[in-house]
């Protein structure tokens, strides 16, 4: 970054995203061990999820026709309903442990990329056996954040439920209701990218500040105060992008029979590649942001303060007393 620290307030989207290219690409060595230790795995886990749910759906489709066709009590519909038991209990399965691997491979490199990020930001050595070894120490911090996220989506999520229950019962079926209830699906869709973008603020709070869980999520909802509408852009074309790969994902491997399978493997890779890239450039983005979002409140980040916090993951973790507000007294030759 060639920003003095107390001038990237005034960096806009375009400005941040100019940074986070800058700093991959000055450090692309270590970035790419990381996406290919972490990040690989995690896009391989989301995109290959996608078609080994719609190969298992196709085979509880097809054994729930057979039985409907069956005659009741036979054995012939015995096996099917013990067969379409199976799938359904697989089919569970598959979600769970995608689910929990998505989480995992998430925070690991949520962790490896925003705490490499720190270290470049305070010109701190680096290598990815330090990374390596710090990782699983600040995942630990990692995980208490995103339960107490978890919390705060089923509870926004709960809410919604009953507004649209309310919404249901209570609105007649006509012109007016159908367009309240798309006036509701925007302001539900605003809601929960504004949580997102709480949550993947207060994850990298949790790294580079002593605070995590509920106390990083409060910290983080005051941070991004004055920068709502940079955040809600940038999160927007970073959750458009995921979801345009898994569109086109699916249209042409998942569903794509009629490519053939070598054009069909083309494709997947192509699209795996991709996302390797935007999952690294998004997780940059976060750190960037953040120090955006500190300059903007005038809590300048003494460098050698966070050089020393990020010393103790490699030793006993220590919280630094004045974490939350100290001040940049030292410029640094990558980011001046």
């Amino acid at each position: 970054m060639d920003k003095p620290q107390e001038e990237m307030q005034f960096l806009g989207l375009f400005g941040i995203y100019k940074e986070t290219i800058k700093t991959i690409i000055h450090w692309w060595k270590i970035f790419t061990q990381i996406t290919l230790t972490f990040i690989l795995p995690l896009a391989f886990i989301f995109l290959a999820h996608m078609e080994v749910s719609n190969i298992i759906s196709r085979k509880i489709s097809h054994t729930d026709f057979e039985k409907h066709i069956a005659r009741p009590g036979t054995l012939r519909y015995s096996k099917l309903t013990d067969a379409l038991r199976s799938e359904w209990i697989t089919y569970w399965l598959l979600k769970a442990t995608y689910f929990t691997f998505l989480v995992v491979f998430s925070l690991l490199s949520t962790s490896a990329v925003v705490y490499t990020t720190a270290c470049m930001y305070t010109s701190r050595n680096v290598t990815f056996t330090s990374v390596l070894s710090v990782v699983p120490k600040v995942w630990k911090r990692l995980i208490v954040t995103f339960l107490c996220a978890f919390v705060v989506y089923f509870i926004y999520n709960m809410l919604a439920i009953v507004i649209l229950v309310f919404y249901m019962v209570h609105f007649p079926d006509n012109t007016f209701g159908v367009i309240v209830f798309h006036v509701m699906l925007i302001f539900y869709f605003v809601g929960f990218v504004y949580i997102s973008i709480i949550w993947q603020m207060a994850c990298v709070i949790s790294i580079l500040e002593s605070s995590y869980g509920f106390k990083a999520m409060m910290k983080s909802k005051d941070l991004i105060k004055g920068k709502r509408w940079v955040a809600i852009v940038v999160f927007s074309e970073l959750h458009l992008s995921f979801f345009t790969v898994q569109v086109l994902f699916e249209l042409f491997v998942v569903y794509g029979h009629s490519f053939g399978v070598w054009k069909r493997l083309g494709f997947a890779v192509l699209l795996v590649v991709v996302l390797l890239m935007l999952f690294l450039f998004g997780l940059v983005v976060q750190t960037i942001f953040y120090l955006v979002c500190k300059s903007y409140h005038h809590e300048n980040i003494d460098k050698s303060s966070l050089a020393d916090f990020l010393e103790d993951y490699l030793g006993e973790y220590e919280a630094l007393d004045g974490a939350d507000n100290v001040q940049l007294e030292h410029s640094c030759p990558m980011f001046d």
